[in-house]
């Protein structure tokens, strides 16, 4: 295909299709597989506590790592399922920088309706938009790329896969742009000083010169890395270590506390981390999240060509370019319109609600473009009109050193539909993508309900490719549940 074509015109060999193979299932689960389970959100008692508070969060890579382990014919364990980032890996409905729902940086709606498979209870979402920076506005990158070649990186194609991502966005940047490269396998070592993207054939050549080696040295490779972005490091620019491993860590310095060090301190000197995970059995996902969330970056699984050039060929700016940073919500429900609630999902970015205007607080970094959802299960109370449900209050800094900028949405009855069938497809889909999550981690709030009872209505959803997936890996997931049923008959 064309799009073949251009690809190896970048300097890589590939696949001549680039959609995404569904890999041969197998029987048993990939081993050496590394999660943090992070616990589930209870029901709160509205009257004893009106507020949750939490840091927002655009990562997706639990969503796209269960794929692969369905696509592999297993389940993924109950720890690597993480709501949020299913509900965030498809698009919502809120369009950045549009009429009263924007306050410049985010556009925000709320709205909510009824559980359809928990009678009596409402679910209501927080949906935002992260405004569009124009590509010709956004500010020069200045990327330093730091690659797993460790002998792990050899299996499935894992380094390749590397080597083919990288290129894609090797060609999205420009002659405003500098790449450097370091490598890791049982040593650390330079393999292209800070290089501008004007010379696009050497960046190429050196990433199609690396090769596996030896064992895992991840400290040694990260500090080359921070210490090559500091040679490139300019104020106001877009500054990032982009790590590109399976995560695992056994040379040198392997406690995640010592890696988190450096890191922390490099980012308060303005450098973020994006962390790229690939592969499948010997996989660190419980230390990629937290690199990725100690050093204000995004953290993505790549499985395939095909999620790469999703997440690679979208607008550079939504893949380099912070606009809010330490953001976070609170949404406080009153007493009299909601008897409970609970936050579906955001275990791992809980913020005490003291700190919610604590701009000193780490939260979560959101990037030109992306959207974010939060989802709520609540317990109504009262009469339609009596009060407003509740406030959803966003938080958030436009660059390290500024003060926060806050702003507030109200949720209203008019916001809430009268039947879970007149949401917007939007909002069906997002619960659709929670309650699928709450399945496979295995939620006490869905131990009594059949998975089988959430397909029809994933089926309902609009014909889209992403939301066609996600009914196919329901239907998928639930015959896995069956020991007697094959994942391939």
């Amino acid at each position: 295909s064309a799009e073949a074509d251009r690809l190896r015109a970048l300097g890589y060999s590939g696949p001549a299709r680039v959609d995404r193979p569904v890999p041969a299932p197998t029987a048993a689960p990939p081993a050496d597989m590394f999660f943090e389970a992070k616990g589930t959100n209870p029901f709160i008692v509205t009257e004893e506590d009106p507020q949750a508070t939490f840091g927002l969060d655009v990562d997706t890579a639990s969503y796209t790592l269960t794929r692969s382990y369905i696509n592999r014919g297993t389940l993924p364990p109950a720890a690597a399922v993480r709501v949020e980032e299913f509900v965030n890996a498809f698009p919502n409905n809120v369009i950045a920088g549009r009429g009263r729902e924007s306050d410049g940086a985010f556009a925000v709606r709320v709205d909510g309706a009824p559980n359809p498979l928990h009678p009596g209870y409402h679910i209501v979402r927080v949906a935002m938009k992260a405004r569009e920076v124009d590509p010709r506005e956004r500010k020069a990158a200045h990327l330093t790329f730091v690659i797993d070649v460790s002998g792990s990186m050899a299996a499935e194609n894992r380094l390749g896969l590397v080597k083919r991502s990288l290129a894609m966005l090797v060609d999205k940047l420009d002659e405003r742009d500098t790449i450097g490269i370091v490598v890791y396998g049982s040593n650390g070592r330079r393999v292209l000083p800070p290089t501008s993207v004007g010379n696009r054939e050497r960046i190429l050549e050196a990433i199609n010169r690396l090769n596996p080696e030896g064992s895992t040295n991840l400290q040694e490779g990260l500090d080359l890395g921070y210490d090559m972005a500091m040679e490139s490091f300019v104020r106001g620019a877009s500054n990032r270590v982009v790590l590109c491993t399976d995560g695992v860590a056994n040379t040198g310095v392997t406690e995640a506390d010592s890696l988190l060090a450096r890191i922390r301190n490099e980012t308060k000197r303005g450098i973020d981390m994006m962390a790229l995970g690939f592969g499948m059995g010997n996989y660190n996902d419980a230390l990629l999240q937290r690199l990725a969330d100690e050093g204000n970056g995004q953290y993505a699984y790549i499985d395939d060509i095909g999620e790469a050039r999703a997440f690679f060929l979208r607008k550079l700016t939504s893949v380099l370019e912070v606009v809010a940073r330490d953001a976070k919500a609170q949404v406080e429900f009153n007493p009299a319109r909601v008897e409970r609630y609970r936050l579906l999902g955001y275990e791992k970015r809980d913020v005490a609600d003291r700190d919610f205007r604590n701009d000193a607080v780490d939260a979560g970094e959101i990037n030109s473009g992306h959207s974010v959802t939060a989802l709520f299960e609540v317990k109504l109370k009262g009469r339609p009109g009596s009060g407003e449900i509740g406030t959803a209050r966003i938080r958030y800094k436009t660059d390290p050193r500024s003060e926060g900028v806050e702003f507030a949405r109200r949720i209203e009855d008019e916001a809430m539909a009268r039947n879970f069938s007149q949401a917007s497809p939007a909002f069906r889909t997002a619960y659709v993508a929670a309650r699928f999550a709450e399945h496979l981690r295995k939620s006490y709030w869905v131990k009594d309900e059949a998975l089988s009872s959430l397909q029809p209505y994933a089926d309902q959803l609009p014909e889209a490719q992403e939301t066609n997936e996600l009914a196919d890996l329901i239907r998928r997931a639930t015959r896995l549940q069956k020991p007697s049923v094959r994942e391939d008959q």
